[in-house]
């Protein structure tokens, strides 16, 4: 009889129109694929649904900045689950990602209140950058990613 061994959830959840944001969430994917033990689920905002989110194990969340706010995609995701999920998310380990045109820190911000309102703990910090991301910016999502799978490695 062979053991499986449960693998940890790490669901990666953005909207992206440019394809930046994008970038970013596949580096945080494959930070998170390096842990052994861990299935990342990555998603468009519109394509999440509440299922992923209560049977993820830590939760990622990335988008632009758009008129100091985040992408209307992402908010729906937030919007469609936040009531139904009431209870039985809190503690879910988070981390926050984000672009725009003056580097994505009011997005993170943004991504931050919102994380607090569902009672998720931040696990690590969150990663923004003005537009395009560099090859450097990458590699602090894929070490994100990592920090965030190692957070609920089983």
């Amino acid at each position: 009889m062979m053991l499986v061994k449960n693998m940890a959830k790490v669901l990666i959840v953005y909207h992206t129109l440019s394809g930046n944001t994008e970038k970013m969430a596949k580096a945080f994917a494959e930070g998170a694929k390096s842990v052994q033990g861990t299935e990342v689920i990555l998603k468009k905002a519109f394509e999440a649904t509440l299922e992923d989110l209560l049977e993820c194990d830590a939760i990622a969340c990335g988008s632009a900045d758009y008129f100091s706010y985040i992408a209307g995609a992402l908010k729906d995701f937030f919007d469609r689950t936040y009531y139904p999920s009431q209870g039985r998310v809190t503690g879910k380990p988070y981390a926050a990602f984000a672009t725009g045109g003056r580097g994505g820190e009011t997005a993170l911000e943004v991504l931050d209140r919102l994380c607090g309102s569902f009672r998720f703990m931040k696990a690590v910090e969150g990663v923004s950058v003005e537009r395009t991301p560099s090859p450097e910016v990458l590699a602090k999502c894929n070490e994100a990613g990592k920090k965030l799978a190692n957070a609920v490695a089983k």
